[in-house]
């Protein structure tokens, strides 16, 4: 599998479980994708959020997202993104409606976006269960 296709079927298939720590305990918890391109995977939470604070302790995470029979890991850094703009298009994007809620508590600036550049991604699928992993660059 490309890169791109790699991305094509992220963005597809947008919830994903997203892997953390806080000490030496695991955290998996479902996420929603924002995007997936060149530029990093991106995603949000709330800086109010367990989430929030086990990523700023421990920036490595591993992503699983699920197609078709075909499961993408990606691990890598995730790095805070502050672009007010960014936040902006997020919080008015025709799938995150339920972000406007935020503006009229007046929370919208709990909203935190992240990414996951320079990661590296394998696929599994059945077929493939016992191959040897192939590791993709992002």
């Amino acid at each position: 599998m490309t890169k791109q296709e790699l991305f094509t079927m992220m963005n597809q298939n947008p919830a994903f479980h997203l892997a953390t720590t806080e000490g030496d305990q695991p955290h998996v918890r479902g996420m929603l994708l924002y995007r997936a391109d060149e530029n990093g995977i991106i995603f949000h939470t709330a800086s109010s959020k367990d989430l929030y604070g086990q990523i700023k302790s421990n920036p490595k995470a591993e992503l699983c997202f699920q197609a078709n029979g075909t499961q993408i890991r990606v691990m890598g850094q995730l790095e805070e993104l502050a672009d007010p703009a960014l936040k902006e298009e997020i919080m008015n994007h025709p799938t995150r409606k339920f972000l406007q809620a935020w503006k009229e508590l007046g929370v919208d600036h709990l909203l935190t976006v992240f990414c996951l550049k320079n990661g590296r991604a394998t696929t599994w699928t059945m077929d493939s269960n016992f191959d040897e992993k192939a590791w993709i660059d992002l």
